[in-house]
């Protein structure tokens, strides 16, 4: 799930130059973050990496992802970190970004 309340706040708060490249930045970073994950980091990186992708991903109203996150990150704290299913943050991230950028290549974010 997307919120698009928050993505349209977001929008309006910074522009729409300053929130594409803030989406573009995202996108760059939360790629890079994702791709570590599935290759394998040792367990008390992913809490991190986690951690990075749950913020990102509240900013710009990706509910979805952040919950996941959470939800490994806190699974991490607590010294399973290699238990986390990456896989699925993976699957949730790769859904969150087609979703965002095929409702922002409509035109209907802050299209008000």
């Amino acid at each position: 799930m997307i919120d698009w309340k928050r993505v349209e706040e977001l929008r309006a708060e910074i522009g729409a130059e300053g929130f594409a490249e803030v989406v573009d930045m995202f996108l760059d970073e939360a790629d890079g973050a994702v791709q570590a994950l599935l290759r394998g980091l040792p367990a008390d990186e992913v809490e991190g990496q986690l951690h990075f992708l749950k913020g990102s991903a509240l900013n710009l109203g990706l509910s979805d992802l952040a919950a996941i996150c959470q939800e490994g990150e806190r699974r991490a704290a607590a010294g399973d970190g290699a238990k986390v299913d990456v896989a699925q943050v993976a699957s949730v991230y790769h859904a969150s970004r087609a979703g965002l950028l095929g409702r922002l290549s409509t035109g209907e974010v802050g299209a008000a």
